[in-house]
């Protein structure tokens, strides 16, 4: 089976174009190929997140943000459907609450930082607030914060950016590694999917009238993308464009990142020492004698 190089999902260039990205992309790797990949690369990743689970030092956070009907739901199940749910929590993040108004943008996000020993997973995360916020300026009024801001110009989203790179950074050297995913998703392939939706009556309650509203903001929403992930690409919490119209590549694509980071990690199974190796022999003595 060949590998997939995941530097490729890299960004490169501070100046880059989500165009310049296939959205089919699917390296040389044929489906069933890829299938079988993913099946095997999953019980890769179960022995690592228990790694990491007992090595309890470090943390892993996956922001996974896309346009609607990219696959996030559906990449989350296959990728961590077979890890243990005690080392893993999804925080799927809508529209804040009243209470979450009040607070500064990032305040919600840090409550949902994964603790040591955790993968943490942002279904849509803190980029929201420079996304959607900024195609739909009238939203960032209700944060309840600003002193007469009457204008969301360059300095106020430059500022956003510095927010979101200072978190991050600061996750970071508290011991929590930082992976970012974009899933990128053609239009044409979300007009198909949007139409599943509607014509699949078992997937009608995935589907919401305002789905095709924001789609009128294909253009907006790309532009917002480039200028948020040129802004916040860095070393420490880099971002990996993926190609979003396979579902199947795009899981195996994350997943393999996923696996790479985790193993760069260098986790380690805590370490028993003399008095404890004594004292397990003990016990083992004292079963294998019970009657």
């Amino acid at each position: 089976m060949k590998p997939i190089e995941t530097k490729d999902f890299l960004i490169s260039k501070k100046d880059f174009k989500l165009s310049d990205h296939k959205t089919d992309y699917k390296a040389d790797i044929p489906k069933e190929e890829g299938q079988q990949l993913l099946h095997t690369e999953k019980e890769k990743l179960y022995d690592l997140q228990e790694k990491l689970y007992a090595d309890n030092s470090q943390s892993l956070l996956i922001v996974i943000q896309a346009m609607d009907a990219a696959g996030k739901d559906s990449l989350i199940e296959h990728v961590f459907g077979g890890v243990n749910p005690q080392g893993c929590t999804i925080t799927s993040f809508k529209t804040p609450s009243s209470k979450e108004y009040n607070h500064d943008f990032l305040w919600r996000h840090y409550l949902a930082i994964p603790e040591k020993g955790k993968i943490g997973i942002f279904n849509r995360s803190h980029y929201e607030s420079v996304l959607v916020c900024k195609v739909h300026p009238e939203y960032n009024l209700k944060e309840r914060v600003w002193d007469n801001v009457k204008d969301f110009d360059k300095k106020f989203w430059e500022n956003r950016y510095e927010s979101i790179r200072n978190f991050e950074k600061h996750l970071t050297n508290n011991g929590t590694k930082i992976i970012k995913f974009f899933l990128n998703v053609s239009k044409e392939e979300q007009k198909q999917r949007f139409l599943d939706r509607i014509n699949e009556e078992d997937k009608n309650w995935k589907f919401a009238s305002g789905d095709v509203v924001e789609r009128g903001y294909w253009k907006d929403y790309m532009k917002a993308y480039e200028e948020a992930i040129q802004a916040t690409n860095t070393d420490y919490a880099p971002w990996h464009i993926i190609p979003a119209d396979k579902k199947w590549y795009t899981r195996l694509s994350a997943l393999q990142i996923i696996i790479e980071t985790l193993e760069n990690m260098n986790l380690k199974f805590p370490e028993v020492n003399k008095e404890e190796k004594e004292a397990l022999q003990k016990a083992k003595i004292e079963l294998e004698n019970e009657k």
